[in-house]
């Protein structure tokens, strides 16, 4: 069981989601750790609030789960006929129009999306099992520190279903394609010790040692200027995308900006 420090100001607190604020430190905690941190639709809502209520002065977002799991996935309620009080069924979801269907995934995907903005770097602490949309969620961070009980597994295909909740383009980024596959269409669990073998993680601790490793991880990270982090994320992010010339394009610019700015002579 974690248990890292989260003193600051909570700012929200709801649907299994608490967000709290230390001046440049944000940490996002899953707090049902009595269903393992399953997710539902109404989690998910609560994480893109989460993301929409950081203060411009936040600089690191670390992701935790309370309890022995990070996320043991979707609830299981998800898959009876009945589904969750309030929402579509995934029943009801399958019966409704294309554009309908694509417009509630998209949704659904809104809360994994923003720990991937220019303008913060997201640290997922990782412990205990992290399966489906849970593996997905550390995902969608930009770095993962797994405790070395810490369990991948993408289950979506044995269920058959597909990953749609934004994992699979940064699990080929991170293992290559042919990894990516065998996980995801097998379902195995990917260890700790496999995790940080083949770039999955980038740090495995004991498992006493994990919120020690995420705070220094974010004190690293915060002693940088911020206007350079934001600038290199953003050039590291776009070249997955860009030929090896459009990079330096990018890079030339970005210094350009950089330069400028510590010569007092930005826009």
């Amino acid at each position: 069981m974690t248990s890292y420090d989260t003193s600051g100001t909570v700012v929200l607190d709801k649907d299994g989601v608490r967000l709290t604020i230390d001046d440049t430190l944000a940490t996002v905690t899953l707090a049902n750790a009595a269903k393992r941190n399953a997710q539902s639709p109404a989690l998910w809502r609560a994480l893109t609030e989460a993301g929409r209520a950081l203060p411009g002065s936040v600089r690191v977002v670390v992701l935790r789960g309370e309890g022995k799991s990070f996320s043991a996935g979707l609830d299981r309620q998800a898959f009876t006929p009945e589904g969750f009080e309030g929402e579509p069924s995934f029943l009801e979801m399958a019966r409704g129009g294309d554009a309908e269907l694509d417009a509630v995934i998209a949704e659904y995907q809104e809360a994994f999306t923003w720990w991937r903005r220019s303008d913060v770097l997201t640290i997922a602490a990782v412990q205990g099992h992290a399966i489906g949309a849970g593996f997905q969620l550390a995902l969608a961070c930009d770095l993962r520190v797994a405790a070395e009980d810490a369990q991948f597994a993408m289950r979506e295909t044995s269920l058959g279903l597909v990953p749609d909740l934004t994992g699979t383009h940064p699990l080929v980024g991170l293992v290559g394609y042919a990894r990516a596959l065998e996980i995801c269409v097998t379902g195995r669990f990917v260890h700790a010790d496999e995790a940080g073998r083949i770039g999955l993680a980038n740090l495995v601790v004991p498992g006493t040692e994990l919120d020690a490793a995420v705070r220094d991880l974010a004190g690293a990270l915060l002693a940088a200027p911020r206007d350079a982090v934001v600038e290199t994320k953003a050039l590291l992010q776009g070249a997955v995308s860009r030929s090896y010339e459009d990079q330096r394009v990018a890079e030339r610019a970005a210094q350009a900006r950089r330069l400028r700015d510590l010569a007092g002579l930005g826009d």
